[in-house]
């Protein structure tokens, strides 16, 4: 009871506080979802790039979870956003699409470097179960220890791992071409190429890991190639989704403090306290 208590106190506070001018002047936005229970429960969110401010939220990860945002914006305000910063899922590229089709639709390298590490740790998982077959335990237990030394950056790697890393290369093989498929993406995203370069290396990439013969990186080509005109938009324009993620360290943060809190709104009404445009002032602050 107390919980359903806080929830609509923390609910009805930002219906009176939320600034309403937060969606004027919205050029660059950034939109993500983010789990707040188990089971696939989620919620949207809308970020305004320039405040750092999560100026929308609402229950669930499709493009309908968007409309409300748009509603609320209309047509006018819809068509003064610029650019919009995702990931690769085609929901939310569908809702902008819909609603403001002249903004650049940019997508994170990082998720593109990201999924390349996804890609090699899947390398990696098969090969350490077919480990497991052999008689002894011993290569399976040794194996298990190399995950950080190849997902980690080179830079990053201790002593120990650099020496794991040093026998997977000379050992070869489909694990070792599999690493330098995942660092050699990397380095595309490096940040000391020209858009143009980018653009040529990525396609270069693509090539290769197309005739890799390594499944997931196989795929992982033809993902990158579907989604190539938003990971260069966001590389022309210098955008990333950066902000984004960090807000939702903190939201996850706060999640774990509405333990209790059971609905979407309750859970959306704390979030939008921490990191909405909301000036909370105590009574004794506010002009007589």
């Amino acid at each position: 009871m107390r919980f359903r208590t806080v929830g609509m106190i923390c609910e009805r506070v930002v219906a009176e506080e939320l600034d309403p001018k937060r969606l004027e002047n919205l050029f660059l936005v950034g939109v993500d979802e983010i789990s707040y229970r188990k089971h696939h429960n989620y919620l949207t969110l809308v970020t305004n790039h320039e405040t750092g401010k999560i100026i929308y939220g609402a229950k669930g990860k499709s493009a309908s979870s968007l409309d409300g945002f748009f509603n609320d914006l209309g047509p006018e305000r819809s068509a003064e956003i610029k650019a919009v910063t995702m990931d690769m899922g085609p929901a939310f590229a569908k809702a902008f699409t819909d609603h403001c089709p002249d903004a650049r639709i940019c997508l994170d390298p990082f998720h593109v470097v990201k999924l390349g590490t996804e890609a090699l740790e899947e390398v990696r998982k098969d090969l350490w179960r077919q480990m497991r077959k052999l008689p002894s335990p011993e290569y399976a237990r040794k194996f298990a220890g190399a995950r950080w030394a190849l997902l980690k950056n080179p830079g990053d790697l201790t002593e120990r791992q650099n020496e794991t890393l040093y026998q997977i290369k000379r050992t070869g093989g489909k694990l070792w071409r599999a690493y330098e498929m995942k660092e050699s993406l990397r380095a595309v995203f490096a940040g000391d190429l020209s858009n143009d370069e980018v653009n040529e290396l990525l396609e270069r990439w693509c090539s290769r890991a197309a005739r890799s013969r390594i499944e997931t990186f196989v795929r992982l080509s033809k993902t990158i190639r579907t989604h190539k005109a938003g990971i260069m938009a966001a590389i022309e324009l210098g955008v990333s989704n950066g902000r984004v993620e960090g807000l939702n360290t903190k939201i996850r943060s706060i999640i774990a403090r509405c333990y209790g809190l059971h609905s979407a709104e309750a859970t959306l009404a704390l979030v939008m306290l921490s990191c909405g445009p909301i000036d909370l002032k105590l009574p004794y602050e506010r002009a007589s």
